[in-house]
């Protein structure tokens, strides 16, 4: 239950670009094509399921505080936190460079449309916001980071495909000239922010109602037996 509500929250509350606006750049520059869109989307896919369960990995027995216990007692004490964002950006470099090079040598015709933005993904902020995500939010075990990392790249995934289907056909529409481009482009973003928002009442939604019944029925059980023994003593 803990994986499941974790990957759905992941993609539709969560969601790296209608929630905490990371990746924005790539979003909007390489959203005008689907074909293109769904290539980086793949391979932002593709290197957050790597890097996330790596990095937490890295987080667990060599970053955090007291993580090198595992070497001796006498390494308990330190702390190298402090080395997190570069040990981080190494990993998801080295991942970038591993899916630049799959890329080119299977498909050419997508390398030269992605471009720049391609190594571009080594330094996007939604991949390096899904490891420090992942370190703040205290994630308990390697199964759940997998889980983090994955579904936080379809959530980046299905926002810049649904965006550039949009634009696609939006190029047959009369939209006004003082909106043509980057305006419309944002003023859909928002709309599809509060449609993918929408999700949080059916994922959180009435969790806190159950205790509150079984504390009610208790009450209830107790004032009945008062009741009771009143009864008792007047008879």
């Amino acid at each position: 239950m803990e994986h499941l509500e974790l990957f759905f929250k992941s993609i539709f509350i969560d969601n790296m670009v209608f929630a905490t606006f990371l990746g924005m750049c790539s979003y909007l520059a390489v959203s005008k094509k689907v074909s293109t869109a769904v290539g980086l989307g793949a391979a932002v896919i593709f290197v957050m399921a790597i890097t996330v369960p790596l990095n937490w990995l890295l987080d667990q027995y060599l970053l955090r505080d007291g993580a090198l216990v595992w070497l001796g007692p006498e390494y308990a004490s330190y702390d190298l936190s402090f080395l997190s964002f570069i040990m981080f950006i190494a990993t998801i470099a080295t991942m970038v460079q591993l899916v630049e090079i799959v890329v080119e040598k299977f498909s050419p015709s997508l390398y030269n449309s992605l471009g720049i933005f391609l190594p571009l993904i080594a330094v996007n902020c939604a991949i390096l916001g899904g490891s420090l995500f992942m370190q703040s939010r205290e994630i308990e075990s390697l199964g759940l980071a997998f889980n983090y990392g994955v579904s936080s790249g379809i959530g980046w995934f299905l926002a810049i495909l649904a965006i550039a289907a949009i634009r696609e056909k939006i190029r047959y529409s009369n939209v006004p000239p003082a909106l043509r481009g980057l305006g419309i482009t944002f003023i859909i973003t928002g709309l599809m922010a509060i449609g993918f928002m929408s999700f949080g009442g059916m994922l959180t939604g009435g969790d806190e109602e159950e205790p509150a019944k079984v504390e009610t029925a208790e009450v209830l059980t107790e004032s009945e037996s008062d009741i009771a023994q009143n009864t008792k003593v007047i008879e």
